[in-house]
């Protein structure tokens, strides 16, 4: 028999119930899971919302039992949640089990004649339950054990109910948990109140059926695409079109009626409206400040806002949703909007996410959730309701609290965070760990060379070092050593599963979520000086013009001499009194650096610039108390030209041996369009940019200069990264476009940092293939595999710059939030009609300066869109221009807390100077100063 017994002995006298989850029958497209109770056996019912899923998960739940029948149906209906429950199988504190039923002699049934799979599957599940209560007392007369089964299906509960099962409904069983209240609130859309909105009236179109989508999408009616949701107008999106090749590869939505429902990265059906009732995408910013369903009229009159009178050369193709073909809801990270009645159960909750519409939820816990960020999840979306409803989830924390707002961002970006399992860190490495004989097969010993690293000032996770020396017949010998990192992530093992799905290392101001253990990332395959450390090598002949006379590869063991900073690497360079071997490995790379730098330039490779800053923490408080851009020396260009270098000559390596199944990395050419903006704010200037190869723009932003303005150059470059496109990786055999665009490289892939890429790791089993080093598995040769690891891959990267991004507009709020009003020279970067975008050198700052302000006068605004400029009462802005502004910390909001800037220099009468106001008023105390800064 296959059935075993795991929970007998102590774990019996843990609980006094056994619960069973079973599945039942959906009659909804979206099959939805249901989770069960706090002591024993389970069942699942699909026809409930998804939010049970939740109860599951909560702690208060333990001692489960899931029959294999179960989690069948949830594997068959919804992928996702079928993974929830195996991850909470997995977690050994929870004592959740899964029992084998449909292969237990005395639990096995045949379907019967006349009877569908469901009750099928509902009358096993009920066989179950009565024989594992009748084994309970076969074992243990005096046992007190019982089966109790959980289930929203009525049928089957009655049924049960019938056979002498003891059977409750999840609500039930949930609302007998006394200890644990807030439980309820995830069950709160069960209630049929809560699907009741008092407004009978219809708003939105029903949604067609699958069927009808399928054909009209396939007859060219519909078109399918992603949802993108607008985050400055909330009664606009557009829709990204599949598969489409043509120039017009979106579709622009608007207005409530025309969303229908849809909600940020759902996959929908689309129907293109007429030519006639085509618009243009509205500069207006809208944000949904609504509290009820009567707001839909409000909603209709801000829709006439948005039509405005436009030349038809900006009409976009315009449409509405007919249909959602996959819903791509996520837990939604926010806050409950302020209620003006405290004693009502029904709340809106506003996610912090602005592409993502309100959710009604029900909860007790408003008042001890006020000022807290929550988990939101949502379950529908009723015709007749303004909003989604949905349920509480999870209580994070105090807004504003770096570790709640942390948090926050990690979920909001599906960045993984949670601690590395059991099951993966038991494929590390057993400490104390050394080198052995069958770590040196097919591994060169490199430990005699002068290696060392070159990094940014507290690196632990060290992946790249190098060394260059002169040969015996006057060449340079000059290698690039990466860890290998793949030596101890084995294909397929959980260790390799979990570093593939986590994809990069993401980091964060004040931390790093690693992509491995640290006891990889930080300590084995660190590169770290003064121990000997597994590496993979790519090693050139040059001559000393930096041209390649030889490329190898090998596995290696090295020993670096020495973990620099680039500072401290640029200090060696540049010292007169060293001349050791470390120092003249440093001024040999850096000579030939500069050539390579120097070739890449004059073969069209673009140096772009991206205004980067770095925080200095407080030691104690670990708030940040200083603020600056990042210096750049050349030892960062030196280190940079080699890992190019390395990338470009593995690209070459692997693809030879593996044209069809090569991991490679591209960077698409910007379409002309996206360079209107730089092109004309040069013309601003009187300059001349062209944009029609790579090479062309490189030249033309050398030449870009004004020796009154020298920071223009720097501008334009800023400007031109704004107008590229996303650099992705690829698998060789779906795609016959290779050109990296941003380098000039014909081919490129990622090779040189495996601890923080799972790109890379790929890459190091590619060559070790076609070096011989390493034997191959199937799915490195599965061009459809590795296409699908290339997806997830973009994804994350995209993810990671993201929350990066984040953190560090959080830490600069917290800066800003100790600091009193500051005044800072600023230039324009981009000109809007009711606004200028400024960026600030010092600290690498970007913000909008707003010139219409609620409930005052609006100015006289003029905006030119050919040159581009914005005239305000006389006074007239261009790109580029240079300014002074002020800057806040704009806390009137605690979901969405903002640096604010605004105009000091120009001054223009109205609007940063009232008449009644002298410009000494401006730095001097008083009541008027205070007026002018509110």
């Amino acid at each position: 028999m296959l059935f075993f017994f795991p929970f007998f002995g102590s774990w019996s006298r843990s609980f006094r119930h056994v619960n069973l989850l079973t599945p039942g029958v959906s009659s909804t497209l979206d099959y939805k899971c249901l989770e069960a109770g706090d002591l024993g056996f389970c069942g699942i019912q699909s026809a409930t919302p998804r939010q049970l899923i939740d109860v599951l998960e909560d702690p208060a739940i333990r001692n489960v039992i899931v029959l294999q029948t179960v989690l069948q149906e949830v594997r068959n209906r919804s992928a996702p949640i079928y993974k929830r429950i195996r991850d909470v199988t997995n977690n050994q504190e929870k004592h959740f089990y899964t029992f084998t039923n449909e292969h237990h002699k005395e639990t096995y049934i045949e379907q019967e004649q006349g009877e569908n799979a469901n009750d099928r599957n509902d009358r096993a599940i009920r066989v179950a339950a009565k024989w594992y209560n009748e084994h309970l007392k076969k074992m243990s007369a005096e046992s007190q054990l019982q089966v109790i089964l959980i289930t929203n299906d009525k049928k089957n509960k009655d049924k049960a109910v019938e056979e002498g099962i003891p059977a409750f409904t999840c609500e039930e069983y949930v609302k007998s948990l006394t200890a644990n209240p807030e439980l309820i609130d995830r069950l709160a859309c069960l209630s049929e109140e809560m699907n009741e909105i008092e407004s009978g009236k219809i708003i939105f179109s029903e949604h067609l059926p699958l069927s009808k989508l399928q054909q009209g999408i396939k007859s060219g009616s519909y078109l399918q695409g992603t949802f993108r949701a607008s985050r400055e107008n909330y009664l606009e999106a557009t829709v990204w079109i599949h598969g489409d090749k043509d120039d017009e590869k979106e579709i622009l939505i608007q207005g409530l009626k025309h969303l229908n429902r849809a909600i940020h990265e759902d996959i929908v059906a689309v129907e293109l409206l007429p030519k006639s009732q085509w618009v243009a995408p509205s500069s207006v910013v809208l944000q949904d400040e609504g509290q009820n369903e009567d707001d839909v009229e409000k909603d209709e009159e801000r829709e006439l806002m948005l039509k405005t009178a436009v030349s038809e050369k900006m009409l976009r193709p315009t449409g509405r949703v007919v249909g959602i073909i996959k819903r791509n809801w996520r837990p939604y990270c926010g806050m409950l909007s302020k209620s003006d009645i405290k004693e009502s159960r029904r709340h809106l909750f506003t996610p912090a996410d602005k592409r993502i519409p309100r959710i009604r939820i029900e909860t007790r816990q408003a008042s001890a959730l006020e000022g807290r960020r929550i988990i939101v999840a949502i379950d529908g979306w009723p015709r007749n309701s303004r909003y989604p409803n949905g349920h509480f989830v999870k209580n994070l924390g105090d807004v504003g609290e770096k570790e709640t707002e942390t948090e926050v961002l990690l979920l909001e970006h599906d960045v993984p965070h949670q601690p590395f399992s059991q099951a993966v860190l038991s494929f590390l490495p057993k400490m104390p760990w050394s080198i052995t004989e069958k770590d040196m097969k097919n591994r060169e010993d490199l430990r005699h060379l002068c290696v060392c690293s070159v990094d940014p000032p507290g690196c632990t996770d060290i992946d790249d070092a190098l060394h260059c020396r002169e040969l015996s017949n006057g060449n340079l010998e000059v290698g690039v050593h990466i860890a290998d990192v793949s030596h101890f992530i084995r294909p397929g093992n959980a260790l390799d599963q979990e570093s593939a799905r986590r994809g990069t290392t993401v980091y964060l101001c004040e931390k790093r979520i690693d992509m491995v253990p640290e006891l990889l990332s930080s300590n084995l395959c660190s590169l770290r000086s003064n121990v000997d450390r597994l590496a993979f090598s790519c090693i050139w002949e040059m001559n000393h013009n930096a041209e390649i006379l030889k490329t190898r590869f090998t596995k290696s063991v090295i020993n670096s001499k020495a973990s620099l900073t680039y500072a401290e690497a640029q200090m060696r360079i540049d010292s007169a009194a060293m001349n050791d071997d470390i120092t003249t490995s440093l001024r040999g790379l850096n000579k030939l650096a500069k050539i390579l730098k120097k070739g890449r330039i004059e073969k069209g490779a673009l140096t772009l610039s991206s205004p980067e800053v770095r925080f200095h923490m407080d030691s104690e408080t670990h708030d940040p108390i200083d603020l600056q851009t990042k210096e750049l020396r050349e030892t960062n260009s030196m280190v940079e030209e080699f890992m190019l270098l390395a990338n470009i000559s593995v690209a070459k390596k692997i693809h030879e041996e593996f044209s069809e199944h090569a991991l490679l990395r591209k960077h698409p050419a910007p379409p002309p369009s996206n360079y209107e903006i730089l092109v004309k704010a040069a013309k601003s200037k009187n300059l001349e940019i062209k944009t029609d190869t790579a090479k062309s723009l490189a030249d033309s932003l050398d030449r870009a200069e004004s020796p009154d303005f020298p920071y223009l150059n720097t501008l334009l470059r800023i400007l031109a990264t704004r107008c590229m496109m996303q650099a992705v990786y690829f698998c060789s055999g779906m795609d016959n476009d290779f050109h990296h665009y941003g380098l000039a490289s014909p081919i490129y892939t990622h090779f040189t940092s495996p601890i923080r890429r799972y790109a890379d790791i790929i890459v190091h089993r590619l060559l070790a293939v076609a070096i011989g080093a390493d034997s191959t598995y199937p799915e490195l040769t599965d061009k459809h595999k590795l296409s699908d690891i290339c997806k997830n891959l973009n994804f994350r990267h995209k993810m990671a710059q993201y929350a990066q991004r984040a953190s560090v507009a959080f830490h600069t709020q917290l800066f800003f939030k100790s600091k009193d009003i500051v005044s800072e020279e600023a230039y324009i970067l981009f000109v809007r009609k009711n606004a200028v975008v400024v960026l600030i050198p010092k600290y690498g700052l970007e913000g909008t300066v707003f010139f219409e302000e609620k409930d005052k006068p609006k100015p006289r605004l003029t905006y030119d869109d050919e040159i581009p400029s914005l005239r305000i009462e006389g006074t007239v802005f261009h790109v580029f221009d240079k300014v002074k502004v002020k800057i806040t910390l704009d806390s009137s909001n605690l979901q969405h807390q903002k640096i604010r800037m605004a105009l000091v220099e120009p001054q223009i009468p109205g609007i940063n100077t009232p008449p009644d106001v002298s410009d000494t008023d401006l730095s001097g105390p008083g009541e008027k100063k205070r007026k002018l800064e509110k």
